[in-house]
């Protein structure tokens, strides 16, 4: 069975422990790439058209408008062709309370008919939020399996919870 892991992350200054801190790679890039290897699974990044601003603060406010109008965010993603997949790791931070607009805009481009997904996501308290029922309402067809959820300043400790998450995953298929 073919697995992918599709991921959207941010690097630059992001909220960490109640205070700015700058990320030369994004927390959910950190954990797709180690479920991407502890899977042997192909690896994609998800990455808008238009960069999201390196400051918090802005992109902060960036994705906050974006949500409000439930903007359609340009992106691009090479070399996948989701049909050839049967189970995606879909990774993404939680911001505004569910999944940045950029995921929202590659989720409905996709038709999601007998694939399942596994989410995880990075937050600083918030888990999923919303975003698994928006999950279940934008990608008919699927079958949504339990998510991991990672504090982003936990990241580099996660291995032991990617680890019992992805045991759950063999034991689900």
């Amino acid at each position: 069975m073919k697995q992918a892991v599709i991921y959207f992350s941010r690097s630059g200054e992001n909220f960490l422990n109640g205070r700015l801190t700058e990320l030369e790679k994004g927390n959910t890039e950190v954990i797709a790439e180690q479920i991407a290897a502890k899977l042997n699974a192909s690896l994609f990044e998800l990455m808008p058209q238009q960069a999201y601003p390196e400051q918090y603060q802005a992109a902060v406010d960036v994705a906050k408008q974006e949500k409000e109008q439930a903007a359609l965010v340009p992106y691009t993603l090479e070399d996948l062709k989701l049909s050839d997949y049967q189970t995606i790791f879909l990774g993404f931070p939680n911001w505004w309370g569910s999944f940045p607009r950029v995921v929202a805009s590659f989720l409905t481009e996709q038709d999601w008919q007998n694939i399942t997904i596994y989410p995880f996501c990075t937050h600083e308290g918030s888990a999923f939020g919303s975003s698994l029922e928006e999950l279940r309402q934008t990608c008919q067809g699927a079958r949504i399996m339990k998510g991991l959820p990672v504090r982003g300043s936990r990241v580099t400790k996660a291995a032991t919870a990617i680890d019992n998450w992805l045991l759950q995953h063999t034991m689900e298929e």
